[in-house]
């Protein structure tokens, strides 16, 4: 049963000192510190559950995020959680549609990314207390400005198909988990010596599937992604990663320089925002077998639903953070579900591979019922942190078995790090003179 109004919302700026290591970097992203607005809900049930959410910053920029969480906050206090899932989807659009931060939007930006910590907490307190059947799940989607490509009717349709061997689907996933591949290894502020101790270690490890950044210098792109095919062998699967770095006939060019190390996809070639410059690209690269990627910095569902009509990817990114929460993500699911197209989730941050794993195992089980080129990003860093990280057995996520969506932290790790009061950050500021 589904109980308690809200009573409480706190939201805190933790941030990690990843840049220090290099961890994260990219051919864009030079200098990230993993970090998260971390939002926590408060009921007065008197069972002691509390929802914990967050969204995935990298640094400077998560006060901005806190603010905006701080801004939507009147929207669920006082709230009884049987209200907000009893309509969901209502619940959902007035976040979204807020009369006066819609302009600062609308469903895009600061103001999203603090709806999907918000709606992240509050499914992970729903989720703590009850189950879900397919009605009620598309009882939570926002499907306006999709229905000229996915109406409700055909949603369920969908779902109910994702029932048969459902059980048999299950069953795999306890045994076997969701096949991962890692990015790990090949972050681009790491020397070649930290890439092939990483890249052997991984392979002792049993990682088929590797990720390595490029887009900043073609020679040391070339001279990088040589040593990491000769290191993998011919037969592993090897991806991409431009980070938005090109303009459209730049990615092609420079593609069809790297082709000869065989990637399955180069994820993020030019601008987000540019749906037919990756239609472009994605046409280029049809002869070279490179297949495009994009999806983590895509606004909302409708940027989504455009690269799926004119065909611009060929593997689909959903993000647990950058879209509005479980309910934004189930409409990008089931559109690529009715496109043929695999999904293979963006988790190169902290705390996001904890969330997208429920997405992913989902999707298998109930939406697309696929193994085929799918596989789910992973990245070996701040697990530690959460109270319930991610566990991996032979390169795979095995399904999580502890209630809600994995997104709480340690107590003694959010004090630790908090941004600019906890220990780690009053050390490094002084350190830094500030």
């Amino acid at each position: 049963m589904v109980r308690g109004r809200i009573c409480g919302l706190s939201v805190r700026d933790v941030r990690f000192p990843t840049s220090l290591g290099g961890h994260g970097s990219d051919a864009m992203h030079t200098d990230p510190n993993y970090s998260a607005a971390y939002v926590i809900l408060e009921t007065d049930a008197g069972d002691g559950l509390k929802g914990y959410g967050i969204t995935f910053t990298l640094g400077r920029g998560t006060e901005v995020v806190v603010c905006a969480v701080n801004a939507l906050a009147h929207h669920v206090l006082s709230k009884d959680l049987r209200d907000i899932v009893g309509d969901f989807r209502g619940f959902y659009r007035q976040l979204t549609s807020d009369g006066q931060l819609r302009w600062i939007g609308p469903e895009k930006g600061a103001v999203h990314l603090a709806t999907a910590a918000v709606l992240n907490a509050v499914w992970d307190l729903w989720a703590k207390q009850e189950g879900k059947d397919p009605r009620t799940l598309l009882s939570c989607i926002d499907f306006r400005y999709i229905t000229d490509v996915l109406t409700e009717e055909e949603a369920f349709e969908i779902l109910q198909k994702g029932q048969v061997g459902k059980k048999e689907r299950e069953e795999q996933m306890l045994m076997h988990g969701y096949p991962a591949y890692t990015t790990s290894c090949a972050w681009l502020g790491y020397s070649d010596d930290t890439l092939k101790q990483l890249c052997t270690e991984a392979l002792k490890d049993g990682w088929t599937r590797f990720k390595v950044k490029v887009g900043a210098d073609l020679q040391d792109d070339i001279r990088r992604c040589r040593l990491i095919r000769d290191m993998i062998g011919p037969e592993k699967i090897l991806m991409m990663d431009a980070n938005q770095r090109w303009d459209v006939p730049e990615a092609v060019e420079w593609m069809s320089k790297l082709a000869e190390f065989k990637p399955l996809w180069i994820e993020e070639p030019t601008s987000p925002d540019d749906i037919l410059g990756h239609a472009t690209i994605s046409k280029a690269l049809v002869p070279l077998g490179i297949g495009v990627a994009t999806g983590e910095q895509c606004h909302n569902r409708v940027i989504f639903k455009q690269l799926l009509q004119v065909k611009a990817l060929q593997f689909l990114q959903i993000d647990s953070c950058r879209l509005g929460s479980v309910n934004e993500n189930l409409s990008v699911l089931l559109m690529a579900k009715k496109f043929e197209i695999p999904v293979c989730p963006h988790a190169g941050g902290v705390g996001l591979c904890e969330l997208v794993q429920h997405l992913i195992i989902f999707d298998f089980i109930s939406v697309s019922a696929s193994l085929k080129n799918r596989m789910c990003e992973y990245v070996d860093h701040l697990h530690e942190h959460f109270r319930y990280p991610v566990i991996i057995k032979k390169a795979s996520y095995m399904p999580p078995k502890d209630a809600g969506y994995s997104t709480e932290m340690k107590t003694d790790s959010v004090q630790k790090h908090q941004y600019p009061d906890g220990d780690v950050w009053k050390k490094l500021l002084a350190a830094q003179g500030n």
